[in-house]
């Protein structure tokens, strides 16, 4: 069946903090064919309430977000981390609850967007270009919880005049890890210093990720040493030029 219509899901931290990255997922979309459907009620998917331990708050949020998704279309959202949160541990939200057939139709209909773009619509090529030297960390969330590794490559190197190099260690957490970043700091602080020195030396100019938590989180660390590096969604590197 041909997918004409998608819903998109827009994470608190692009809302808040990278609304651009947002818009530009827009652009993508259209730019592959699509029309798009933006729910203004949507709110957070529960991920910070859940790995903190306050499952009762998580699974409010969790209702209100199967509720929010539930046209049967495929919902779309760039970030890996909150997408992976959903696919994963809404098991065990709802698992045999009242919820049980939404949850799971849901889980089979929500997707990352590079995982959307290469895997569901074989559109791999956006006529961008970014003339940079970009090298890209692969966040933990992506990994090891959503499977990401490869869609996001493929995307940037179909990207005119991007040169990806690849990071030492590009796999290791950067230290954000949510509220890990504040109960520990100085060993979050290490994480992301071990990261960025990876990054510099490979000579890019550009840290790239799906997630823009993790992004936050280096360009925080690079601010405050004046590093000559900086961090962007692959989202925003995808849409550059269009």
């Amino acid at each position: 069946m041909k997918i004409t219509d998608v819903d998109i899901f827009i994470p608190c931290f692009i809302d808040q903090f990278f609304p651009q990255t947002g818009f530009n997922m827009v652009k993508l979309l259209e730019k592959a064919g699509l029309k798009v459907h933006y729910n203004t009620e949507q709110t957070c998917c529960g991920q910070f309430a859940f790995n903190s331990g306050y499952w009762d708050e998580a699974k409010k949020l969790g209702e209100k977000f199967i509720t929010d998704f539930s046209r049967g279309r495929p919902v779309v959202g760039p970030s890996a981390s909150c997408i992976g949160y959903v696919k994963k541990n809404f098991d065990e939200l709802f698992y045999n609850s009242a919820h049980h057939n939404e949850y799971k139709q849901l889980q089979q209909n929500i997707f990352e967007i590079t995982d959307f773009l290469v895997n569901v619509l074989n559109f791999t090529d956006f006529g961008s270009v970014f003339e940079h030297r970009v090298t890209y960390h692969d966040s933990c969330a992506a990994l090891r919880e959503y499977g990401l590794k490869g869609e996001p490559r493929t995307l940037l190197k179909n990207v005119h005049g991007l040169e990806l190099v690849e990071m030492k260690d590009s796999d290791v957490c950067c230290g954000f890890g949510g509220t890990f970043s504040v109960k520990f700091e100085p060993i979050s602080t290490a994480m992301a210093e071990q990261k960025i020195n990876n990054a510099l030396d490979t000579g890019a100019e550009f840290i790239v990720s799906t997630d823009s938590s993790c992004l936050m989180h280096q360009q925080g660390f690079i601010d405050k040493h004046n590093l000559p590096i900086k961090t962007m969604h692959i989202v925003d590197v995808l849409a550059a030029g269009l």
